[in-house]
């Protein structure tokens, strides 16, 4: 059966599979989404649907926005189906839960639909404007912590504000018409993985608009709400053998279903200008405290995500449980968690860590998600100073040992240097700063400290370190003389 209205009442039949309850005609659409991806597809669209199945909150169905030329295919696959997809939760045993989700009902391509999107902008039905748009879409200087106005597409709003191109071109421009026509704004929600998500989005719109229009950004500033949140669920991309698995198990032909785990966690700011769902009826933790939710997650979970996957590609590993099976990468990984993030960590009243720890290393095993290593390092020059970079800082500071990240940078140039001397052992690592990477440890004898001066990714201190210089040179040196799996048993047992 392919997954379309006509056919919902027949899966609605079978067993086991959940189906939308409502009248999806009835939905009004209060949330614009900008970035429909596995990862929204999994988490908010998935908060949306339950409320709705609640019989409730039908004033904030969801909008979806793609940016990119290459989101015309979720456009295409959502039109073709009627806006429904399924999403899969996966575990190791036979309790694997199926669901039809509607709570998207529409789809604007923006390079195509310019105009019907500031329309949705300019709504007063949207109340809720947000965002995945990944780590590497704030257009933030790591190196310095500010908005980058430099950018390419940046300028090109910056210098024609009335035809924008960015998510913060279109955000400054409906808010403008907003602001002229005296409605009201609306929230602006991250749902990316970054610390205090919200107040960077902050940030970076007030530096953009400021440059457009310092008024406006005084009333941004003013009646834009944006609430930091911290967002948990691990959703690999979408395989052929996920399709053919589906297919297979429940007769639903679906061209883009989502995989994900059964593990899901919000915490947010109730920071909401123009009214919000009731989240709280689903699951949803409200908290003035998201910071340390903020803190513990990005540190313990995707920090450890970024280390066992640089370090996993090295071993031969293609999927993240399979480094789980390794008892000296398993090691190492909760070694990471215990001495080097969860020390930094502030306490966080009703979490244990150690519970969380061994809940994520439950996770990370889960051999029924194969969530990909490639796409878990996969622009690692935004990752990593977020997800290790403050780690790293905090045990310089504290005189601790930083042997582990020193391995796993290493790992990491290995990498990169694989690539580019054609290693096909070595898979290479997608990075949208892959030009700057190669140039760093291309230049000339000095790969570690080249690579340590990209100031975009470790700030500007890193490289000034000697110890750890010298030990991310031995780490390099040991990868490439006795094989990383001998080079992470002698880490582990420092």
């Amino acid at each position: 059966m392919k997954l379309n209205t006509s056919n919902l009442s027949k899966i609605a039949s079978l067993a086991k599979i959940i189906t939308p309850n409502y009248d999806r005609d009835q939905v009004r659409q209060g949330i614009v989404h900008i970035g429909v991806g596995g990862f929204h597809r999994a988490h908010l669209a998935l908060y949306i649907e339950k409320l709705l199945n609640l019989g409730a909150n039908q004033d904030w169905g969801i909008c979806g926005v793609g940016l990119l030329a290459q989101d015309s295919a979720m456009q295409q696959m959502l039109v073709e189906q009627d806006f429904l997809y399924t999403l899969v939760e996966l575990q190791d045993t036979d309790d694997t839960e199926t669901q039809i989700i509607g709570s998207i009902g529409d789809f604007i391509l923006a390079d195509q639909e310019k105009n019907r999107l500031i329309d949705k902008l300019l709504s007063d039905d949207t109340k809720i404007v947000s965002l995945t748009i990944t780590e590497g879409g704030y257009c933030i200087d790591d190196s310095t912590g500010e908005f980058d106005p430099s950018i390419a597409q940046i300028q090109q709003d910056l210098n024609n504000p009335q035809n924008p191109n960015t998510i913060f071109g279109y955000l400054t421009l409906a808010l403008k018409k907003r602001k002229e026509a005296g409605q009201k704004a609306f929230t602006i929600m991250s749902c990316d993985n970054l610390p205090h998500n919200g107040d960077i989005t902050k940030k970076v719109l007030l530096s953009f608009s400021r440059l457009i229009d310092p008024q406006l950004s005084e009333w941004i500033a003013h009646n834009v709400s944006f609430p930091n949140s911290m967002v948990d669920r691990i959703t690999p991309a979408t395989s052929a053998d996920h399709k053919r698995f589906l297919l297979e198990k429940t007769g639903i032909e679906d061209s883009w279903p989502v995989v994900c785990e059964p593990f899901t966690q919000w915490v947010v700011e109730d920071n909401f200008c123009n009214g919000r769902p009731d989240f709280e009826k689903v699951g949803v933790q409200f908290t003035d405290n998201v910071g340390a939710f903020e803190a513990m997650k990005i540190g313990l979970l995707n920090g450890s995500h970024l280390m066992l996957a640089c370090t996993g590609i090295l071993l031969g590993y293609e999927f993240a449980h399979q480094t789980m099976q390794d008892s000296s990468l398993r090691r190492y990984v909760r070694q990471f968690m215990d001495n080097d993030v969860t020390p930094r960590l502030d306490e966080i009243v009703g979490v244990d860590f150690e519970e969380y720890k061994n809940t994520l290393i439950f996770r990370f095993a889960n051999v029924e998600i194969c969530d990909q290593l490639l796409r878990i390092a996969s622009d690692s020059c935004a990752k990593y100073p977020k997800f290790i970079l403050p780690t790293l800082q905090w045990l310089i500071a504290h005189n601790k040992p930083l042997d582990r990240i020193a391995l796993m940078t290493a790992a990491w140039i290995k990498c990169v240097t694989g690539a580019l001397n054609g290693d096909t052992a070595i898979p290479n690592i997608v990075d949208p700063k892959q030009d700057v990477l190669v140039q760093a440890v291309s230049k000339d004898s000095k790969t570690v400290e080249n690579f340590l001066a990209i100031e975009d990714v470790f700030g500007s201190h890193i490289a000034q370190n000697p110890q750890f210089v010298e030990l991310v040179t031995l780490k390099l040196e040991q990868i490439e003389t006795l094989g990383m799996k001998e080079a992470l048993v002698l880490t582990v047992s420092c």
